[in-house]
C-alpha cells in the first residue's frame, strides 16, 4: 500500500489491485468505507475505485466500434452486464510517490483496447483526483471513465445537486427512457435504493455524512453525468461522476445525454473529481 497525507487527509492506495483507494480519512474520520485487509475492492462495496475505458454496464457485454463489435466477460451474471471496465481488475505502476501526492499508471493491451491510462492524487486542503487515458491503439475506439467512491453512510447522511434529466431503468438497471429531475436533495427518504443515472448535472454536489459535510466538484469529462448508489439497509452511498450514461455504445438514443469519447490514436480524454470539507 501507498500511503499519502496532506492537510488533514490520510489515503492508502493499492496499485496492484487496480490501482484502488483502499481508505481515504479527514480528521481522522472515515470519509470511505475502508477496504478490510486483503479484501478484493471488486468484490467490496468499501473503497474507490476508477472506471474505464467504459463505466457502468454493457449489455451482453457487447461494445460496438469502428472494427466490429467486441464482446467483453459479463462480471454481472444475473444482470447478464460487463461492470465498471478493465482497469480495476489489472495492476499499475507507481510513476511518482511524495508525502501528499501519487502518480498511478497502467498500460492495457486487451483487443480490441490498447491504452495508457494516468491518474493522480493530491491532498491538501481538498483531495483531489485527475485521471488522463490515452487511446495507444491504430484504431480508433470509443472510451468512458469515472470514479466510484464508497462513501460512508451514517445517520443523518443527506445529498443534494442539481440536474436536468434522470435515465429511467428496467430490471436489469439498462436505460430504457429519460425523465424530467431537478435532482437530488435529502436524507435516506431521498436516495435510498437509488441505482441511478442523473443526466445534465451542473458538476456540484454537497454530501453530509452525519456531522460532517463535503463539497464535491467533478471536472472536465467528469462534470455532466451522475450516478447514484444507495441500496436500502447498506451503509455506503456512491455518487460516481462518469463521463457518459449506462450502456449508452449500444443505445445510441441516449448519446445526447452523455456518449462515449470516439478518440483517435493518441488522443485523450481527462476527468477529475474534488472533495472539499464544508461547514
Amino acid at each position: 500500500m501507498i500511503e499519502i497525507a496532506g492537510g488533514e487527509w490520510r489515503a492508502g492506495l493499492l496499485p496492484a489491485r487496480g490501482g484502488a483507494l483502499a481508505r481515504l480519512t479527514h480528521a481522522g474520520e472515515d470519509v470511505l468505507v475502508p477496504l478490510p485487509e486483503g479484501a478484493d475492492p471488486n468484490d467490496s462495496w468499501a473503497g474507490a475505485f476508477v472506471m474505464l475505458p467504459w463505466t457502468n454496464r454493457l449489455d451482453e457485454g457487447r461494445l460496438p466500434h469502428p472494427g466490429g463489435v467486441a464482446h467483453f466477460p459479463c462480471n454481472r451474471v444475473a444482470e447478464r452486464t460487463a461492470l465498471h471496465g478493465l482497469s480495476r481488475e489489472h495492476a499499475w505502476e507507481v510513476e511518482s510517490a511524495g508525502a501528499d501526492r501519487a502518480v498511478l499508471v497502467q498500460r492495457i493491451d486487451i483487443a480490441p483496447y490498447r491504452y495508457v491510462a494516468r491518474m493522480e492524487l493530491r491532498l491538501g486542503a481538498a483531495f483531489g483526483l485527475v485521471l488522463t487515458v490515452t487511446n495507444d491503439g491504430a484504431e480508433g475506439m470509443p472510451f468512458g471513465s469515472g470514479w466510484h467512491p464508497f462513501f460512508v453512510r451514517p445517520a443523518g447522511t443527506r445529498i443534494a445537486f442539481r440536474a436536468s434529466g434522470m435515465i429511467e431503468r428496467d430490471v436489469r438497471n439498462l436505460p430504457v427512457g429519460l425523465a424530467a429531475s431537478d435532482g437530488l436533495e435529502g436524507g435516506e427518504e431521498a436516495f435510498a435504493g437509488q441505482d441511478t443515472h442523473y443526466t445534465g448535472w451542473d458538476g456540484a454536489l454537497r454530501l453530509n455524512l452525519g456531522a460532517r459535510a463535503f463539497a464535491m466538484t467533478g471536472e472536465g469529462a467528469w462534470s455532466r453525468n451522475l450516478q447514484v448508489f444507495a441500496p436500502r439497509g447498506a451503509g455506503v452511498i456512491c455518487a460516481e461522476p462518469v463521463s457518459h450514461v449506462p450502456d449508452v455504445a449500444n443505445r445510441p438514443d441516449f448519446a445526447s445525454f452523455g456518449d462515449m469519447r470516439h478518440l483517435a490514436h493518441g488522443a485523450a480524454i481527462t476527468g477529475g473529481v474534488s472533495l472539499m470539507p464544508v461547514t
